[in-house]
This record gives structure tokens, C-alpha cells and sequence, in this order.
């Protein structure tokens, strides 16, 4: 059974948030808020077949996180919007932490990163990002 996070208004799995982090970090890349992305880059970026992007991208309609053109290209709502940043903030926060924090190396710190940002409430998100502040490690 998928694990489903608790934090947020909304219930996604550790999947269905990896597709919208993906999809919001393309999107960032490419500038691509207004136009959207192809399914494929997501697919590429993930290295996982196309029909299970359209599979996920299915599920993130069906809570409301993206549309998608006639034409196939997907655009974020603003609630995925900010889900996905949400969750590439989490990512991005955990693996600073990691790696200059700890030492951990890059790419363990990065797959370390991705299984952790699912289970952590908000108010410990926000208390860690304080912290490495403090401490001069900026989170964003």
C-alpha cells in the first residue's frame, strides 16, 4: 500500500508527491509555468516509462494538482504549485543538510533526501530550516 502523507491539506503518496516535485522542477527549469511541460521530460527525469507518467499525472488531476491541453502539455494549479514547491523545498533543505551538515556524499545525500521529505510535518520542516540558518546555511 502507498504511503500517504499527513502533511498539508492535501493526501498524496510518496510517488504522487514525486511526480508534482518533478513536474515543479521542470517547470522551474524551463520557465515553463504558463506553456507547461511535456509528459516526457518527466519521464526522462525520473527515468520511468511514459505511461507511468500519464498514470500519476491521471492521479494528480483527479486531487486537482495539474491540467493538461488537448495537446498533452501539463500545467500546475496553483495548489500544485505549491505543493511541488513545497516538496522540492523539503528535498533541497534535506539534502543541504546532508551533504554540508554531514558530509554526507551528493548523490547519497540526494537519494536520502527523497525518501525523507514525505514524513516530515510542517512545523519540523520549518524548525529545521531555522536551525540551519542559525547556523548559516541558507534553505532557499
Amino acid at each position: 500500500m502507498p504511503k500517504t502523507v499527513t502533511h498539508g491539506p492535501n493526501s498524496l503518496s510518496m510517488a504522487s508527491e514525486d511526480y508534482l516535485e518533478s513536474i515543479y522542477r521542470i517547470m522551474v527549469d524551463q520557465d515553463a509555468f504558463e506553456k507547461g511541460i511535456r509528459s516526457v521530460d518527466v519521464a526522462e527525469q525520473l527515468e520511468v516509462s511514459k505511461a507511468s507518467v500519464n498514470k500519476a499525472i491521471t492521479t494528480l488531476k483527479e486531487h486537482g494538482m495539474v491540467e493538461q491541453t488537448r495537446y498533452g502539455r501539463v500545467t500546475l494549479t496553483e495548489r500544485g504549485r505549491e505543493y511541488g514547491k513545497d516538496v522540492w523545498h523539503r528535498h533541497r533543505t534535506l539534502r543541504i543538510f546532508l551533504t554540508e551538515g554531514l558530509g554526507v556524499d551528493p548523490e547519497t545525500a540526494d537519494e536520502e533526501a527523497c525518501l525523507m521529505e514525505h514524513d516530515l510535518s510542517a512545523d519540523t520542516m520549518r524548525r529545521w530550516c531555522e536551525y540551519l540558518e542559525k547556523q548559516g546555511i541558507q534553505t532557499e
